[in-house]
């Protein structure tokens, strides 16, 4: 899990910016990974491990360009019926946060990885990250048009493990534990947690 984590710091490298409609996928994940990667290397506050502008960097470049909703729903699962449009906007704006900054503090510690890039068949795309020393990582994303022309990602998958079902089983636990608003509750605290952390570090 740990290495899922940082490996999950590419993939807000691989979906900062719509979709033109005359701009192929893997065109654009290029270019936008080209740029955030620029950005990420010569931030001396980033690569110190300043997550607050790790954060910023995600929520600029990335952020827009997330269907959490979606994410959300498929990594809830079944559960997903049984709540309100009131808690399914309150659990996907906890998971955003949760993901946001979990994988903003992966993205401090990117230094050396390389990506390279595979041609773009079908959705999903796919790309890899490479580290020296260690094994390539294959990881695939999914994407859909939105109604305005737009794309949006709704699904990673690093090494065959994907990120919306990862959660699947821990958050169906609590939500059998504690109903929907437990499981609110959870992300509600663990974000608390995170945030606490990097107070510390700043």
């Amino acid at each position: 899990m740990k290495q899922l984590f940082s490996l999950l710091a590419g993939v807000f490298l691989l979906a900062g910016n719509a979709l033109a409609a005359e701009e192929a996928p893997d065109a654009m994940v290029k270019r936008v990974t080209d740029d955030v990667l620029t950005i990420v290397r010569t931030d001396k506050d980033i690569q110190s491990g300043n997550s607050k502008k790790a954060i910023e960097l995600v929520e600029t470049k990335v952020l827009p360009h997330f269907n959490f909703l979606r994410m959300t729903s498929l990594a809830v699962g079944k559960d997903w019926n049984k709540a309100s449009p009131e808690q399914k906007k309150r659990l996907a704006k906890e998971f955003e946060t949760l993901l946001v900054r979990t994988y903003s503090n992966a993205l401090t510690a990117y230094k050396s990885q390389t990506i390279v890039y595979k041609p773009l068949k079908m959705q999903p795309g796919r790309t890899e990250i490479r580290q020296p020393g260690q094994q390539a990582v294959q990881l695939d994303y999914g994407v859909e048009k939105q109604d305005n022309g737009a794309w949006k990602v709704y699904d990673v998958v690093v090494a065959g493990i994907s990120l919306v079902t990862n959660y699947r089983e821990t958050f169906a636990q609590e939500v059998r534990n504690g109903g929907i608003d437990g499981l609110i509750t959870t992300l509600a605290d663990k974000n608390k947690q995170v945030e606490a952390k990097n107070e510390k570090k700043s």
